[in-house]
C-alpha cells in the first residue's frame, strides 16, 4: 500500500467522481482506476460503489477513508516536522462553549508559546458531539464532560466544577438568598436552562432527580451568549459552572455557588490513543493538561477543583 494510493482513494471520496478526480490530481482516468482497484485487491474488499452517476465509499470504504485520512495527514505532518527541524503540524481541539470561555486563549497562548509552528484548529460545541467527532476521528483531542468512549480513546480526569446559580443583580426574583445556596431552595426559582441534549442539563436533571425537585424552567435556551442575556434582562436565573461565568464577570449579574456536593461537572481530557496522534497531537495534549491545571492552581477557573491522579 502506497501513499500515493491512499491519496487518489481519499480524493475520489470527496469528488464522487473518477474523471474529476483523476483531473485535479492531474493523472488520467484508467491509471486512477487502475490504482483504486489494486488497493481493493490488496485490501480484499470492495472500497467504491461504481454507477453511471459516480462513485460512492461502500461501508468498507468509508472505515477506511478515516484512516487514510488520518494517515495522510500524519505523514504531511512528519514531513514538515523533517523540514523544519523542530515540531509543527496540525492538530484539533474540541471544547464546549463554557470551557472554551476559560481554556481557549490561554491554551492558544500556551501553544504559541512552547509550539509556535504547530497550527491548532479549535472547534467549539457541546460535549456530546464533541465526542461524537472524537470517535468518528474528525478531532485529535477534545475536554468532554460524561463519556462512554470506546477503549480506543485515552480519557484523562483533570478537574471538578462547581455549580453556580447566576442571576440578573436588579431582578426581581423571589426565593434566592445571599449566599451559598442547596439544590432544595431552588424548587420555585424560574430557570433558564439549556436543552435536554445538553451534557449540563442532563446533569442537572440527574441532580435534581435526586433531591426529588421539579425544576421551574420557564426557557430553555442552547447558546450560553443568548442564555446570559435572558437572564441579564430579568427572566430568570441559570446554573452554569465555574467556567461559563469567565466572560460574564461583571455588577450586573449575582452569583452562588451551589453548596450540594453531588452537584458539579467532571472535566475530561480525551483524546485518540496514542498510537494515532501525531507528535504534534501527544504534544498539545500535554499542553492542554498544563494549561487546565495552571488556570485552577491560580485562581483563572471559578470553582474548579484539580483532581488527585
Amino acid at each position: 500500500m502506497e501513499l500515493r494510493q491512499l491519496r487518489y482513494f481519499v480524493k475520489v471520496c470527496e469528488l464522487r467522481s473518477m474523471g474529476r478526480a483523476a483531473v485535479e490530481l492531474g493523472v488520467v482516468t484508467s491509471a486512477l482506476s487502475q490504482q483504486i482497484s489494486r488497493l481493493e485487491s490488496e485490501l480484499s474488499t470492495r472500497l467504491l460503489q461504481r454507477a453511471s452517476t459516480g462513485v460512492t465509499p461502500t461501508a468498507a470504504g468509508l472505515a477506511f477513508l478515516h484512516q487514510a485520512q488520518l494517515t495522510l495527514r500524519h505523514a504531511a505532518d512528519a514531513v514538515r516536522a523533517a523540514q523544519q527541524a523542530r515540531l509543527s503540524g496540525h492538530v484539533s481541539v474540541g471544547l464546549a462553549p463554557t470551557t472554551a470561555s476559560v481554556l481557549g486563549v490561554p491554551l492558544i497562548r500556551a501553544m504559541r508559546e512552547r509550539y509556535p509552528d504547530v497550527r491548532l484548529h479549535m472547534v467549539e460545541s457541546l460535549s456530546g458531539h464533541l465526542a461524537a467527532m472524537l470517535q468518528a476521528r474528525q478531532l485529535d483531542l477534545a475536554v468532554i464532560f460524561k463519556t462512554s468512549t470506546p477503549q480506543k480513546l485515552s480519557v484523562e480526569p483533570i478537574l471538578d466544577e462547581k455549580l453556580f446559580l447566576i442571576a440578573a443583580a436588579a431582578a426581581d426574583i423571589p426565593f434566592i438568598p445571599d449566599t451559598d445556596v442547596r439544590l432544595l431552595q431552588l424548587a420555585n426559582v424560574p430557570l433558564i436552562l439549556p436543552s435536554g441534549g445538553h451534557g449540563l442539563r442532563a446533569t442537572l436533571n440527574t441532580t435534581f432527580a435526586r433531591e426529588q425537585i421539579e425544576p421551574n424552567v420557564v426557557a430553555e435556551i442552547d447558546g450560553l451568549a443568548l442564555l446570559m442575556d435572558a437572564v441579564r434582562a430579568g427572566f430568570g436565573a441559570t446554573i452554569q459552572p465555574g467556567a461559563g461565568i469567565a466572560r460574564h464577570l461583571a455588577s450586573d449579574l449575582r452569583f452562588n455557588p451551589i453548596a450540594d456536593a453531588h452537584a458539579g461537572r467532571r472535566n475530561l481530557l480525551v483524546s485518540l490513543s496514542d498510537d494515532e496522534l501525531s507528535p504534534a497531537a501527544l504534544a498539545t495534549r500535554v499542553v492542554i493538561a498544563d494549561t487546565m491545571r495552571s488556570l485552577v492552581a491560580s485562581g483563572g477557573w471559578a470553582g474548579a477543583s484539580l483532581l488527585d491522579c
